[in-house]
């Protein structure tokens, strides 16, 4: 059986990840689950931490943007399924530029948010193929993508 590659994009404050991981296993589903940095202390400051410091919290924050391009643009292209969480609390707008970068990939997506931001998120989600409202419903539309059968 095919290994489905699953990116997971999208909100770091919760532990959305972790349900869907979960849920992954307790399914016996054959996915590896993949996603970007999601320490952010480690995603802002791996850039001036690697290749030395910036006065300017610009050229900082653009050091890490690239640093973390490499690893976020590797596992896009790589990814079989991509998944964007987009959470209550903050505005991701990475997340954003992820579905979009998918979505010229070709890559199906599904989004993953509350009801709230339906009308923000109009255009992700018309380009996506599904919208879940929680981790459980995204692990049930993996479920069925990659065994075609209806939850149980």
């Amino acid at each position: 059986m095919k290994s489905w590659k699953v990116y997971l994009s999208g909100e770091i404050h919760s532990d959305w990840r972790e349900q869907i991981s979960v849920g992954v296993a307790d399914a016996g589903l054959p996915v590896e689950l993949m996603s970007p940095v999601t320490v952010h202390e480690d995603s802002d400051d791996c850039g001036v931490v690697i290749f030395g410091p910036e006065e300017d919290k610009f050229w900082h924050d653009r050091k890490g943007a690239q640093l973390n391009s490499i690893r976020t643009g590797t596992l896009l292209r790589e990814a079989d399924i991509v998944v964007v969480r987009f959470g209550e609390k903050y505005k991701q707008w990475n997340a954003a530029f992820d579905a979009g970068y998918a979505a010229a990939l070709g890559k199906p997506i599904i989004t993953l948010h509350p009801p709230e931001h339906d009308h923000p998120l109009k255009e992700v989600d018309a380009a996506a193929l599904a919208m879940a409202r929680n981790p459980a419903q995204v692990v049930q539309a993996l479920a069925y993508a990659i065994t075609g059968k209806m939850p149980g």
